[in-house]
């Protein structure tokens, strides 16, 4: 049976334990992963490994012994509970074993759980699924997560009192970042706010999700952006210092006057246009990079740009000779001194 996305999101929180199984595929492994996760964890409870309840094989095995499936979803469990037999990475080649394990399955044996790439509709392994009434097939696509999915997460996670607005910025987090991220995002968030009940703020998300550049880099591209080129040469030393070279400066900078352009030369202004940035800004960092596209704006950003790019095409010339990092502090200053004009 074939479940749309909405049914999918109830059955993957309280999955059936009388079920023959389920097909979960999708081209993006982690958001196939993360549901996997999901339901055995809502089907068989945390203890499922410790009680040997859930067996584990990856699909390449099933080539050498196509029994092995079915042996292990006839076997007796030696606790009580539900028992599930997960396949991982399954393929076209693994089908003729699934699809028998699917005709040999009886009440009380353990549920088939099986996780795959992408699969066309004339796939074996999606046609059994689909056309078993006791089994579900479930496609994972690269949509940004439900809100209904969103308030699961962040119950997992142990994250309560959020007003109107930071559920706003998580939720452009979960659709600006990917599964994986936006998870390890949440679980930064639970223990930055363990035992401190206050509300969640938008300077607690900011100070938590991921930045583009490292904070050391930041520290230059701002005081470039914002004009204040007596700065430059201290910091990009302490950068060389720390082992930062002169390419890895530049692309930072490239992507820091991209970010800008992209919001000044938005339609609806630059206010209008961080807000279409992905991954989305937060707080403090948000407004300074407003300030900068504001005060930069479209037209003085285009030379900044091509300056940057004939800095990078001249670090990469073969008949380079001066000092790749003299060369990069010298259109840092440049493009300060282009900040400060009019």
């Amino acid at each position: 049976m074939k479940l749309n996305p909405r049914e999918a999101e109830g059955y993957f929180a309280k999955p059936g334990a009388d079920k023959t199984g389920l097909l979960i595929y999708g081209a993006d492994a982690m958001r196939v992963a993360l549901k996997r996760q999901q339901v055995l964890a809502a089907l068989l409870g945390p203890a499922a490994e410790e009680e040997m309840r859930l067996t584990r094989m990856p699909a390449s095995d099933l080539r050498g012994d196509p029994a092995m499936l079915l042996d292990a979803v006839k076997a007796v469990g030696f606790f009580p509970g539900p028992r599930a037999v997960f396949v991982e990475d399954a393929t076209e080649t693994a089908a003729p074993a699934i699809l028998a394990a699917l005709d040999d399955w009886q009440p009380g044996d353990a549920q088939i759980i099986v996780t795959a790439g992408q699969l066309k509709p004339s796939s074996k392994l999606r046609k059994a699924f689909e056309a078993n009434p006791a089994a579900f097939s479930v496609g994972i696509y690269d949509d940004p997560p439900s809100r209904a999915e969103i308030e699961r997460v962040l119950a997992n996670a142990g994250l309560k009192n959020i007003p109107r607005e930071p559920m706003a910025a998580i939720s452009d987090l979960a659709a600006g970042l990917s599964p994986g991220d936006f998870a390890q995002t949440l679980e930064k968030l639970s223990l930055f706010k363990r035992g401190d009940p206050s509300e969640l703020t938008i300077e607690d998300i900011d100070a938590c999700a991921p930045q583009s550049t490292e904070a050391g880099l930041d520290d230059v591209l701002n005081v470039v952006a914002e004009g204040r080129r007596g700065e430059i040469g201290p910091l990009i030393r302490r950068l060389q210092a720390q082992g930062t070279n002169a390419v890895t400066l530049c692309i930072g900078a490239t992507r820091h006057f991209q970010t800008l352009y992209a919001c000044a030369s938005d339609p609806g202004g630059p206010a209008q246009g961080i807000g279409k940035l992905r991954p989305p800004i937060y707080g403090k960092r948000r407004d300074r990079i407003l300030r900068q596209a504001q005060g930069w704006g479209a037209a003085k950003l285009q030379t900044a740009l091509t300056l940057l790019t004939d800095t990078d095409l001249t670090l990469r010339s073969a008949g380079q000779t001066a000092p790749a990092m003299a060369v990069v502090e010298r259109a840092m200053i440049r493009l300060a001194m282009l900040a400060q004009s009019r």
